[in-house]
């Protein structure tokens, strides 16, 4: 899967910015991701055990683990998302892009100036824009398998139930993590649904305006673009 990992990767940087870090080199198996999950204490117990991304940062330097279960990449290999889209592998691609996504983002931030990646809102942000990417990415694999390059409504509507739909973040038992995944699920939702309005240049456009934000930008740009024009016509 790394050539997987790779594609992925370079589509990420093209859209937005190179990381100025080999992501692959990243990559840790299971024995350092029970450490860093111990270190990380309670609340990251609940986190996915297929995949999951480490962050931590001294002085200058940011330091990116990603882990990916050897059944994760196993069922990807099994059924390559490559050879098609389906429901048995949707879900696995959907937990692959994700972590690709939080270390690339989370490098950027830092090369931004952000160091405060231990915030709630570093975390929001992170997953916020991993929701969003990661639907963009599978409209992609979607589209690469339709003769005429479009997507219908019922490929939106099969995408949108395993992103934001399928899984249920009311099961987390921590109330912190249940009102990330509740609130970044919600607004995630609801911003793709802007995009799919766009046409391809200013979705492009939009994207990298977005991804710039810190969280609180993200969320009052998702409730600017959502407001009727009246709502903003009468604003202030």
């Amino acid at each position: 899967m790394s050539t997987l990992f790779a594609e992925i990767t370079r589509l990420l940087e093209r859209t937005y910015a190179a990381s100025g870090v080999a992501l692959e080199d990243c990559l840790i198996g299971s024995e350092r991701c029970d450490h860093l999950t111990r270190l990380a204490g309670a609340q990251a117990r609940e986190l996915s055990e297929i995949a999951r991304t480490f962050l931590r940062h001294s002085g200058e330097n940011l330091f990116i683990g990603i882990y990916y279960s050897r059944w994760l990449i196993e069922q990807l290999e099994r059924h390559d998302p490559r050879r098609g889209l389906s429901d048995s592998n949707i879900a696995h691609l959907i937990a692959f892009v994700e972590e690709i996504d939080h270390a690339l983002h989370a490098s950027l931030a830092f090369q931004r100036g952000e160091r405060d990646i231990m915030a709630e809102d570093f975390a929001r942000n992170l997953e916020l824009q991993a929701r969003v990417d990661t639907y963009l990415v599978l409209l992609l694999f979607t589209a690469f398998f339709r003769k005429s390059q479009r997507i219908s409504q019922t490929d939106r509507r099969w995408l949108r139930f395993h992103l934001f739909e399928r899984e249920n973040p009311s099961s987390f038992s921590d109330p912190n993590l249940r009102g990330r995944y509740l609130e970044t699920t919600q607004l995630g939702a609801q911003y793709t649904r802007l995009l799919d309005a766009l046409n391809a240049a200013r979705r492009v456009d939009e994207i990298r305006i977005f991804h710039a934000l810190d969280y609180a930008g993200k969320k009052e740009r998702i409730l600017l673009l959502g407001a009727p024009r009246g709502a903003e016509d009468n604003a202030g």
